[in-house]
């Protein structure tokens, strides 16, 4: 028994003509404002008035920068703009007590000294477990 495997599952279904639902409720929402502003205002000034309001919504249709579509850019502007900035760094003046180490207390730092026949010791021994990981991950 075969199944048909949809193929274009991410290509939205087009439903008004050459458009998708989206882009017509943009397109619908530009004009329903052209509509309003030329019922309540003259013609002159609803045309100049609706100007951006139909060129946001030709942009909510059509324009994908990046190839995404423009209403994650433009959500993503107003919460830059409105949201809160986070700052990462701040420089904080250091007081001029702590940069200074008192001269009284001595540092004593502790070397382990060892000496020529277990220097020798350790080299021969790290040598030998190197060879025989390489011999584990060579197989032999």
């Amino acid at each position: 028994m075969r199944f048909q495997v949809p193929q274009f599952i991410d290509v939205e279904d087009k439903i008004f003509g050459p458009l998708t639902i989206k882009q017509f409720v943009y397109l619908a929402g530009g004009v329903g404002v052209l509509v309003v502003f030329i019922t309540l205002l003259p013609k002159f000034l609803a045309f100049v008035l609706a100007a951006p309001f139909i060129a946001l919504s030709i942009a909510l249709a059509f324009y994908k920068p990046n190839n995404q579509p423009f209403v994650l850019q433009l959500e993503a502007m107003i919460r830059y703009f409105f949201g809160e900035k986070l700052y990462i760094w701040k420089k904080i003046p250091k007081k001029e007590n702590e940069n200074k180490i008192a001269p009284s207390t001595p540092v004593e730092l502790l070397v382990p000294h060892l000496s020529n026949s277990k220097l020798k010791d350790l080299t021969w021994s790290l040598d030998v477990r190197k060879a025989e990981e390489n011999d584990k991950t060579s197989g032999a």
